[in-house]
């Protein structure tokens, strides 16, 4: 079984903190984590962290848990080597530790490590015997360390009247909790064929790095404290295993060359950025120079020239294709496809774009990224019809994407459609946990002159259910005060 052989932490903060709870408590925190500048909302990493990261969960399906978390994997603007595991399988990656992996194996070393605190609920066990409603300052302190880069003194107040006994207790069990993680991890690794060693290596990198971090940060924020013991103990565990190597494919490479744009993307960020492609470009290896050339083409893109990111995207896109070690790449990443739309549709060519898109989502049908550019293309297009029944049928099958609401609502406004323009734009709002805004839409929806008697139903019953919500919302705060 999974826990065989790990140390036990106990057991009895399972009463005060349900795995239902935990979910959303983890949720809750996403909402505000997907609304932070600093969230990386690019769908090619998010959905190569995703692959990778389910890829190691398919080797250890009872990691989810006794109700079957769905793990979600996404990564936050910041230069500092961390990763942070939230309740209810949430797992979020910075963008200086993604650039600073050598190889795939160290990267998802430090991903079967978080898993290893999801599966053995870590933070669940941190909350120890205080009420349920103690969760709230959990989720302020967790936000807390995501603003301190940029504004201390706000993350400050974020944490304030967050110290004391869940402090105390994260400090009491962090050395336990964080062998415990390791372990999991290491088996997580090994069993998913990925070397073992990059474990050591990266977590060797980590050590070292962890002497440049922030003074500002609340030292109970400085995750994963790593020590001489622990890396000495997955050593003792790789001894006896039988070397094996693992080939980091294109995308993982591919995923890293958008993370590197993306992390300073402005005027003096992409400039630098370009020059260490431009370096990469003399590389002997091939593989190197595909990358460096795809990652001028995102740079071109960002800069808005798109002519040239067009030619350098082709240039990428036909060493790939010459290469036989590279075939069925375009079936495994959404990279190349998704910059290539977004080229088409920046670039004014929405017709080549929307056919671009069809075939993409013949290659990759679970591509979310690749189905909202198909509705973007669509609008760009001007089929305002078309859009809208493509997003309806969408909506109903991924009922949690604020941002196809969000087209929803922008195809209905091309259509004229008011009352469903502004129901649409309250769903994308609730789902973004802006309650009040969303109960404004309704509000606008229900006085619109096109309003429905269906649509008054709806709207009425929405109402109910958001402002119910929102008077929970209301007490828990008055709780907490």
């Amino acid at each position: 079984m999974f826990a065989q052989n790990l140390p036990t932490l106990g057991d009895t903060e399972r009463e005060e903190l349900s795995p239902l709870m935990e979910r959303k408590l983890g949720e809750e925190i996403m909402q505000s984590v997907r609304t932070d500048p600093d969230y990386l909302d690019d769908a090619p990493v998010l959905e190569y962290l995703n692959k990778l990261g389910n890829s190691l969960l398919a080797t250890r399906p009872e990691a989810r848990g006794e109700t079957l978390y769905n793990f979600e994997f996404f990564a936050v603007r910041d230069p500092v080597l961390n990763a942070f595991a939230l309740p209810g399988g949430f797992i979020g990656m910075h963008s200086g530790l993604i650039l600073a992996a050598q190889t795939e194996s160290e990267l998802a070393s430090v991903m079967g490590h978080e898993i290893g605190h999801v599966a053995q609920r870590h933070i669940a066990r941190m909350i120890g015997s205080q009420r349920v409603d103690a969760l709230i300052p959990l989720a302020s302190l967790i936000l807390a360390a995501l603003a301190a880069k940029s504004s201390p003194d706000a993350a400050m107040a974020l944490a304030a009247g967050g110290q004391g006994l869940a402090i105390q207790r994260q400090l009491n069990f962090s050395r336990d909790a964080e062998r415990e993680a390791d372990r999991v991890g290491f088996q997580i690794l090994r069993d998913a064929g990925y070397d073992t060693s990059g474990m050591v290596a990266f977590f060797g990198r980590l050590q070292a790095s962890s002497r440049n971090y922030n003074d500002v940060v609340p030292p109970y924020l400085r995750s994963h404290p790593l020590t001489t013991e622990r890396i000495a103990d997955i050593q003792a565990r790789q001894q006896g295993l039988r070397y094996k190597q693992h080939v980091d494919g294109l995308d993982f490479f591919l995923a890293q060359a958008r993370v590197r744009v993306l992390q300073d993307p402005g005027t003096q960020g992409l400039i630098d950025t370009s020059y260490l492609f431009d370096a990469q470009l003399k590389n002997q290896k091939e593989i190197d120079r595909i990358v460096a050339r795809y990652g001028l083409a995102f740079v071109a893109y960002k800069q808005h020239d798109f002519a040239k990111a067009g030619l350098l995207l082709d240039e990428a896109m036909k060493q790939v294709q010459q290469n036989a070690r590279y075939k069925g790449i375009f079936k495994e990443t959404s990279a190349f496809a998704d910059l290539s739309i977004d080229i088409k549709i920046a670039s004014k060519q929405p017709a080549l774009a929307v056919k671009e898109a069809e075939e993409a989502m013949q290659l990759l049908p679970l591509s979310r990224g690749i189905a909202q550019q198909y509705a973007e293309a669509l609008l760009a297009a001007k089929r305002e019809d078309d859009a809208a029944r493509f997003l309806r049928d969408q909506v109903q099958l991924y009922r949690q994407e604020p941002s196809l609401y969000k087209l929803l609502a922008k195809a209905y406004s091309a259509q004229g459609k008011q009352a469903l323009e502004h129901m649409s734009l309250a769903e994308a709002y609730a789902l973004n946990g802006a309650l009040p805004g969303a109960l404004q839409q309704l509000d606008i929806a229900r006085r619109a002159p096109d309003a429905q008697y269906y649509d008054q139903s709806v709207i009425d019953a929405r109402e109910r259910e958001w402002k119910e919500k929102r008077r929970q919302e209301l007490e828990d705060e008055k709780k907490r005060k």
